[in-house]
């Protein structure tokens, strides 16, 4: 205990550094600024109002033959809208266009009274428009070709309202973290990064092309650290800062209510369907913990490439989900359909807005990979979340597997949401007599706006992957005893772009096993958006 207190003693001043330095930041580039709106910028131009008579326009010459036939049809025909300024503008370059403008105005005003009742425009009206119309003919007609040509403008950009070019968003993710506890190995802090980019761009104005790359160095604590998976982050992974493509997808709605998302690169079904757990499974500005995102029967469903289809609207009270991912389809010597893969199939039902209960069925097959070639995906029927055997329960062979999972998540009122879920996987050896049965639960609860607005408060409580039953087995042991999972954390909103998240995890009985000691994980999250 004296080991665990002289740790977080050594963490101390690192939290509260980097607390200080992320805080002061944001305030620093709170600059106030004098700027001018679009709003302010288009004050005058919308501001147009009815006038009666035109001797209100200023830029008009009240001599003029024409300005009085105009004013006379305004004053009893009301037909031209000027602004409240006092100034009739049409082009800026010719007085001629500015009238004919208004008179183009009257024009319509009156065929429109016409069409109702030819008897409500006198006959001495009729003559001087005729005679307007003779005199500004050549304007009339330049002007209406121009408004021909505004209108063809308008109506092709309303039907393409949509841009091709791709837009930018970013992440970065600084992290200090580290383990503590008398079985874990290597006790030292880190500060490590994660970096995302994502280009994104529209075709059809309905569809979606993401391109991310990503740069990080996050270690894994995992057995090499703590001797158990369980204590992983959620945001861990380590490439030595060299940007790769992590992501490369496309989607789009062929149908009302329809989705399909074709994934070529990195097939992760929580970016695909609901996983119930709304305001923690960020990996950003969610939970801290791999196991306190979401159900690990999502990470059973991902591959590195996929199709997945969503039908139902946002407010459909039912969706249906059904995904196909596979293992390397690249290689060729198993392809898209003949390697590791998994289907999935998930129903959601929503009661009542603040309800949604799912039910989801995976079935997956590992291929295996017994020499642990680079070129092959590893057996993992749990998805790196839960002790070691339930990862391999036969070791690194082919593994067949069924998972069923049920997930849930109630909003209380606008800020708090409570879930969970609970999960049960068959696995069998495809190539022996081995059989096991795995289960897992969990509980969250999530605030949002808690003590500051744009603050969450998120807390985990549950049981990780855990063998229940196995026969005939090769490398994995029945869990006799039983892990917790105890995670809290508080992500706190500098601004809309920053935000520092302290969290600890807790791992009671780490691999099942009463003889090992806690393990905490304590983590400070930095994360800005942009």
């Amino acid at each position: 205990m004296t080991k665990l207190f002289w740790n977080v003693f050594k963490l101390s001043p690192i939290v509260l550094a980097a607390t200080f330095f992320a805080a002061n930041s944001a305030f620093a580039g709170e600059v106030s600024e004098k700027s001018t709106s679009v709003a302010e910028l288009s004050v005058e131009s919308n501001n147009i109002g009815q006038v009666t008579s035109v001797s209100q326009f200023s830029d008009v010459q009240p001599t003029d033959w024409a300005f009085q036939a105009l004013q006379s049809l305004v004053e009893r025909y009301g037909c031209i809208a000027g602004y409240p300024n006092g100034t009739f503008r049409g082009n800026r370059a010719l007085t001629r266009y500015e009238f004919a403008a208004g008179l183009n105005a009257c024009l319509d005003r009156i065929n429109e009274l016409i069409a109702i009742a030819t008897e409500r425009v006198g006959s001495g009206d009729l003559e001087t428009l005729k005679r307007l119309q003779e005199e500004y003919a050549a304007e009339l007609a330049t002007l209406r070709g121009r408004v021909d040509a505004l209108e063809s403008r308008s109506a092709k950009l309303e039907a393409n309202q949509f841009s091709t070019t791709a837009k930018l968003k970013g992440e970065a993710i600084f992290a200090v973290a580290g383990a503590f506890g008398d079985s874990v190995d290597n006790d030292n802090v880190t500060l490590s990064n994660r970096v995302r980019l994502d280009f994104d761009s529209s075709f059809t104005g309905k569809d979606k092309l993401r391109v991310r790359l990503q740069a990080r160095n996050t270690p894994e604590f995992d057995g090499d650290v703590t001797g158990t998976r369980m204590t992983r982050l959620g945001f861990d992974g380590e490439d030595g800062n060299n940007f790769e493509l992590t992501e490369l997808n496309y989607s789009f709605k062929p149908a009302k209510g329809v989705m399909v998302k074709i994934d070529a690169n990195e097939a992760d079904l929580n970016d695909n369907v609901n996983v119930f757990n709304p305001l923690l499974s960020s990996s950003g500005s969610g939970a801290i913990s791999r196991y306190g995102r979401f159900s690990p029967i999502y990470r059973s469903a991902s591959g590195d490439a996929g199709v997945t289809a969503v039908l139902g609207g946002k407010n459909s009270p039912i969706k249906l989900s059904g995904s196909y991912t596979s293992g390397n389809p690249s290689n060729t010597d198993n392809g898209f359909f003949n390697g590791s893969n998994a289907f999935l199939g998930q129903i959601e039902i929503q009661p009542i807005k603040a309800l949604s209960i799912g039910a989801t069925y995976v079935r997956r097959f590992d291929a295996g990979n017994p020499t642990d070639s680079d070129d092959l995906p590893d057996t993992n029927v749990t998805g790196s979340t839960g002790a070691n055997g339930t990862r391999r329960p036969f070791g690194n062979v082919a593994t067949k597997s069924n998972h069923y999972g049920v997930q849930a998540a109630l909003q209380l009122n606008k800020t708090t949401t409570v879930g969970g879920w609970y999960g049960f996987v068959d696995a069998d050896q495809e190539n022996g007599a081995g059989d096991s049965e795995i289960q897992y639960w969990a509980a969250t609860l999530g605030m949002k706006d808690f003590g500051a607005k744009g603050n969450t408060l998120g807390l985990i409580f549950g049981q990780p992957p855990k063998i229940t039953q196995i026969s005939n087995f090769g490398t994995a042991t029945k869990d006799e005893d039983t892990s917790y999972h105890l995670e809290g954390l508080y992500k706190m909103s500098i601004n809309d772009r920053i935000s520092i998240t302290p969290g600890l995890l807790v791992i009671f009985n780490p691999e099942h096993n009463n003889d090992n000691s806690t393990v905490y994980v304590g983590t400070l999250r930095t994360t800005f958006k942009f």
